[in-house]
This record gives structure tokens, C-alpha cells and sequence, in this order.
């Protein structure tokens, strides 16, 4: 199998040479992506045709700002996904030492060693020693943990008196507990927020994230990643996007009731709910494979994760359509496998 290739989710051409016969089309639910996506309001042309700006991504600068609690928008950096900012983030202090909070999302590992740090995986924030970065993911990805935001604050001053910088990436924070952001706290000099837009929107093919840090790291970040680093098109639809409370709204709701019925989904397979956020959850039992392999087989691409065997990750159904293929792929998981004990 290939499973090299399902280090991260949404690789549908890696589930097809996994499971060529399966049905089409694949569901994919092995990603925490919205499968309701912002409705993407008419472009111009000249969208499309011009570079952006300055103009423009100082207005998405700033209502990013608004949506996400900052201070103003010159503590925002726009880019093409947080994926892009990660290891320029990585790269703001000189090679040392990286603590990232296990376990959680494989990304920081990776991009805290391409920097030159020595990397310490920790599983609790009292573990943290004495480091240079220390990356967590808060909801965390994949069990959903939250760490309050009291504790990061006061991580947050403690680090401060050793120049170390504390990234937070709250990715899927917009359907987080209300007021736990960190990003109203950013101005502490040692702290950097990241948000992902496409998640939260459905729209992860824009490839549009933030950081939200102190001025003076933002405007460090903004002068690294240069001019047009955010698509036209991406800027006028984010903007619209990020505007729209009511639309926001609305899709929490609705998430939180999907997250609900897959719960019972799950329960009623054998499975142990252990974590998750509105747009995903993690899984438990001892029949992960099996189950992993009966859904592929099925056309459902679920996550796995090779150093957690008994879990599994599941995001969200988009349709009913989708819900009842769920259903009866997972009835043929338990059919096809012993009963869970």
C-alpha cells in the first residue's frame, strides 16, 4: 500500500493506487476541511489579470484583523497558506533547540529540523525545556485538545525572559471555544498566532493563511515573503468571507451538529470517541486497519496514523448522500472484521 503518501490527508491520487476497484467518486473525509465551502461571490476579470494591490491586501490585512481579535492589521501577515510560514517562522531565531507538543500535526517536526534545530517532542507544556521555538497546535490536530489560554500566557511571559518565541497555530480555532484565540495577545513580542483560512471556509485550494505576531516580527515576515504573495482571487474572496458574520454562524452550527451525528455514527461501529474539533474527529479501536481498508474499498478515504495504530480521523460528511455511503461502509466494516472487544 501506499501509505508514504497518506502522511497527510486529502491525497486522493495515493488512495486510488491504494484501492484502484473502490468506487467513484471517493469521499474524502480524511482532511478537517469544511465540506460546506464559503459560496465564492462573482470576480472580475481583472482579478485574474492584474497583479494585487497593496491596496488590496491591506484591506484583507485588516479585516483579518476584525475576524480574528487582532489588535490592527499591522500585527496580520498575509500568505499563501500557513503551510508557506511555517518554516520561515522555524527560521526567525538561529539553529537551536525546537519543543513541539505532542502528538499533533507532523509539520513542525519537519520544518524546526529543515531550520537547524535539535527537536524535542514534549507531551505535556510542563515538559517544555529549554528551547529556542516551541510549536503547538491549539485545538490540536488530531485529537482536538485545547490547552487554556491562561496556561499559554503565562508559557507565554515565562518564555519571554529567554528570547524564546512561542508559535501557536490555531488552525481550527474558528470552531474553537469562544474567546480562547491568543491573537488579542500577540503584542507580549514572543508570540506568533497562525490561522488558516481555507479550513474553517472549505476553501483550502486558495492556499491563504495568516500570522498574527507582534509588529515587529509581522512586519520581519511580511518583508520575507515580498510583493504578491497572495493571489488576487484569494484576496477578494477572503475579504468577503471574513466579513460575513452571519454566514460564519451559521456554519458553526451546523458543523456542531454534523460532528454530533458522526459521533453516533462512530459509537454505533464499535468505535471510542477520544478527540476531536467541530470538523473532525479522532476514533479509537483495535480494528483500525480493518476498518481503514473496508472504508478505502468503500470509496471513504479516512486518516490514519501510522505511529497511533488504533486510531483513525474522520472529517465530515458533506451531503446526505455522502452520510448514507458512510453508513454502509462502515456496516461492512463490521461484517468484514470481528467485533470489537
Amino acid at each position: 500500500m501506499d501509505g508514504a503518501s497518506l502522511i497527510h490527508g486529502g491525497n486522493l491520487d495515493a488512495a486510488r493506487r491504494m484501492f484502484p476497484e473502490a468506487p467513484e467518486p471517493l469521499i474524502d473525509l480524511s482532511t478537517g476541511i469544511n465540506p460546506i465551502a464559503y459560496p465564492i461571490p462573482h470576480l472580475s476579470a481583472h482579478v485574474f489579470a492584474r497583479l494585487p494591490l497593496p491596496a488590496a491586501v491591506d484591506r484583507l490585512r485588516a479585516v483579518a484583523a476584525r475576524a480574528y481579535g487582532a489588535a490592527s492589521a499591522a500585527h496580520v501577515v498575509a500568505a499563501p497558506g500557513t503551510q508557506i510560514l511555517l518554516p520561515m517562522v522555524a527560521a526567525l531565531v538561529p539553529a537551536g533547540r525546537a519543543a513541539v507538543l505532542g502528538p499533533t500535526y507532523g509539520e513542525y517536526i519537519r520544518v524546526a529540523a529543515l531550520a537547524g534545530h535539535a527537536v524535542i517532542d514534549v507531551a505535556h507544556i510542563g515538559e517544555i525545556e529549554t528551547t529556542d521555538v516551541v510549536f503547538l497546535a491549539n485545538p490540536n490536530n488530531p485529537d482536538g485538545r485545547i490547552v487554556a489560554k491562561e496556561t499559554l500566557i503565562a508559557l507565554t511571559d515565562r518564555l519571554r525572559a529567554r528570547n524564546v518565541i512561542l508559535v501557536v497555530d490555531e488552525a481550527f480555532m474558528d470552531v474553537g471555544p469562544p474567546d480562547a484565540s491568543l491573537a488579542a495577545e500577540v503584542a507580549r513580542g514572543n508570540m506568533i498566532v497562525l490561522r488558516s483560512f481555507g479550513k474553517f471556509f472549505g476553501l483550502a485550494g486558495l492556499r491563504l493563511g495568516f500570522a498574527i505576531a507582534g509588529v515587529e516580527i509581522a512586519a520581519r515576515l511580511n518583508a520575507l515573503l515580498g510583493p504578491w504573495a497572495v493571489a488576487g482571487p484569494a484576496i477578494a474572496i477572503a475579504e468577503a468571507a471574513l466579513a460575513d458574520r452571519s454566514w460564519a454562524e451559521t456554519a458553526r452550527a451546523r458543523l456542531t451538529v454534523g460532528a454530533e451525528r458522526l459521533d453516533r455514527l462512530l459509537s454505533r461501529a464499535g468505535m471510542e470517541i477520544v478527540g476531536g474539533t467541530p470538523l473532525f474527529r479522532l476514533a479509537r479501536t483495535p480494528l483500525a486497519s480493518a476498518f481503514f481498508r473496508q472504508l478505502g474499498l468503500a470509496g471513504t478515504v479516512v486518516r490514519r496514523f501510522p505511529s497511533q495504530p488504533t486510531w483513525l480521523r474522520f472529517g465530515l460528511p458533506a451531503d446526505e448522500s455522502e452520510w448514507r455511503r458512510l453508513q454502509a461502509a462502515l456496516a461492512l466494516s463490521e461484517e468484514a472484521a470481528p467485533p470489537p472487544r
